[in-house]
């Protein structure tokens, strides 16, 4: 059992101790020994009782719980509450902005036991009389219902990913395969997919499609299925699945089809109107870098095949020559124990120099982000104190005093100008008052871009990919005042989050916006979540030279100093 597996297992748990108003004592056990195992980094699994009992946090009865668990798959907690909860209002706790205190009162006092009933209840305007919740709160739930509705079926590029390599690996290691590919959105490195598609060709095709039986944990789905085509289902997430059966001599051929979008294949290319759909059709060839000569091309790679402004710049032979994990230099917005993280300051800052960064940005949220322990002015200076003595004991690698502050509701900066100006750079990011229309979110936003505190902005839309939508901005008004007021933009690595979505960042580097990928990590595993904002990055063109954590550790130190001299700071 991984560690996120055991850790989901103990916050059900919680959750539904919360919902059945158990001892409070009692849950809050759980969830201390949940941010006790968030901190682990070796495997849980591979500990003994003795080892969990002697961490702080745990003690016997917890660590008895926890190798329960580990060795049967569940615990007498857990498997007492679930017993005594129906499974739909077991579900009803994955809806976004809604507690378990509230499903209780929904379930005892409306009687609804499934998210089916609480849309009815929502629908008849039956939740907005219950106590404590009032026609706001109902608005709310119905759109988070809505939402994860349209999410059914879907899951994050990096949640499909290992799925996808397991499916390839299965189909290409069968004795009668000749090729196979995985094709499609994903290989398009798409924010979220919906399928997993593939191309294969087959020594022999009588055995087609008999061993996709074989396919562990999915289930085929004749209706949609054809003599070249097998469509499936993963029985667990709701994955759609396509194996797509081509000839060798034209696979090739197909992989370039089924690797980029129509409307972009069918682009002219020349006045007598060649496209690259039409040349996939054509000849069969040896690769897809062939069809890509014939009309005299430069290879693109799938995660460009979006925009026509990509085709052009092969046409002028000025494709960019894309950002690379090894290109990055340093770790910028990360958290760590003075805040909500999971590993203390000096702990993250060990990992990334052990991780081969030049420099690490902490970042940890500040004093109104009190619901993640936002730090007062105090604690800021014995954080900047820490970080003087370990920059002393890593160097040459070096910490650089950073802050998440939060973007209050009036646009302004949270701290006192005394306050922001001790730092080396600040991330200004929205977490509060997320229900905002267009016009007042956009205005939040140029707010703190023009404040000459901000340095970077965090995560431009809040959204959480697959949990909520983010609050509605003109992402061109945005970019343009970061231009004119010399911001950095983050692309924020976390895999829910991937802010700046890629398909504003042609725009941003075309109005001279440099972006840096940022993990937004709250533990020392939260950085290789920066491989994914680098895929996002490549979508949109990114290249080193527009990436400002690519810089060097003096050139990011010099760049701060300088920035704060010319805003007077």
């Amino acid at each position: 059992m991984e560690n996120k597996d055991l850790i989901r297992m103990f916050r059900l748990t919680a959750s539904l101790m919360e919902l059945h108003d158990e001892n409070p004592f009692k849950i809050r056990s759980y969830t201390n020994a949940i941010a006790v195992l968030e901190r682990l980094e070796s495997p849980i699994h591979q500990m003994s009782q003795a080892q969990l009992e002697k961490l702080d946090g745990i003690g016997k009865g917890m660590a008895a719980k926890i190798m329960e668990a580990i060795q049967a798959g569940s615990h007498a907690d857990l498997n007492r509450l679930l017993e005594s909860t129906p499974e739909g209002v077991v579900q009803m706790l994955n809806i976004k902005g809604i507690g378990p205190k509230k499903i209780r009162t929904i379930w005892k006092d409306l009687g609804v036991e499934t998210s089916e009933g609480l849309r009815e209840a929502c629908e008849k305007n039956e939740l907005s009389k219950l106590k404590g919740f009032g026609a706001k709160t109902q608005e709310t739930i119905l759109q988070a219902l809505q939402y994860s509705d349209a999410s059914k079926g879907k899951l994050l590029w990096a949640e499909a990913e290992p799925l996808a390599l397991d499916l390839l690996s299965f189909l290409k290691n069968r004795p009668e395969t000749v090729s196979a590919e995985l094709v499609g959105d994903m290989r398009r490195n798409l924010e979220i997919i919906d399928t997993l598609q593939y191309l294969i060709s087959l020594k022999d095709d009588a055995n087609w499609p008999s061993f996709l039986q074989e396919l562990p944990g999915i289930a085929p789905v004749e209706a949609f299925s054809g003599p070249f085509v097998w469509r499936g289902q993963l029985t667990e997430t709701g994955l759609k699945l396509e194996i797509r059966l081509v000839p060798e001599r034209r696979f090739a051929n197909q992989v370039l089809l089924y690797s980029a979008p129509p409307q972009w294949l069918t682009q002219p290319l020349n006045p007598t109107g060649d496209t690259l759909m039409a040349e996939a059709y054509g000849e069969p060839a040896a690769s897809e870098e062939e069809i890509f000569a014939r009309v005299n091309l430069p290879f693109i790679a799938p995660e460009l095949r979006e925009s026509g402004r990509v085709l052009e710049l092969a046409q002028e032979n000025k494709l960019p020559t894309l950002l690379q994990d090894k290109d990055l230099k340093g770790i910028l917005h990360n958290h760590s124990t003075y805040s909500d993280g999971a590993h203390t300051l000096e702990q993250m800052a060990v990992h990334c120099k052990q991780l081969g960064y030049e420099y690490l940005g902490i970042c940890d949220h500040s004093k109104s982000a009190f619901y993640a322990n936002g730090l007062q002015e105090f604690r800021v200076q014995a954080q900047q104190k820490e970080i003087d003595q370990l920059n002393q004991q890593l160097g040459p690698f070096r910490i650089f005093k950073g802050i998440e502050s939060d973007i209050l509701a009036d646009g302004s900066l949270d701290y006192d100008p005394q306050v922001l100006a001790s730092f080396d750079f600040i991330v200004a990011s929205i977490h509060s008052n997320l229900k905002m229309d267009i016009v007042k979110a956009t205005d939040r936003l140029v707010t703190a871009i023009h404040n000459p505190y901000t340095t970077i902005l965090g995560h431009p839309t809040g959204r959480l990919l697959l949990r909520r939508e983010g609050y509605p901005i003109d992402h061109k008004v945005m970019i343009d005042a970061c231009a004119a007021n010399g911001v950095i933009i983050e692309i924020n690595a976390n895999p829910r989050r991937l802010d700046l979505d890629w398909r504003w960042v042609e725009y941003a580097l075309s109005q001279n916006v440099l972006l840096s990928v940022n993990p937004d990590a709250h533990s020392m595993r939260g950085y290789e979540d920066m491989r994914y904002g680098v895929l996002v990055g490549r979508k949109g063109g990114l290249t080193a030279d527009m990436t400002f954590n690519a810089k060097s550790r003096d050139e990011v130190a010099t760049y701060f100093a300088e920035r704060k001299k010319a805003k007077g700071i």
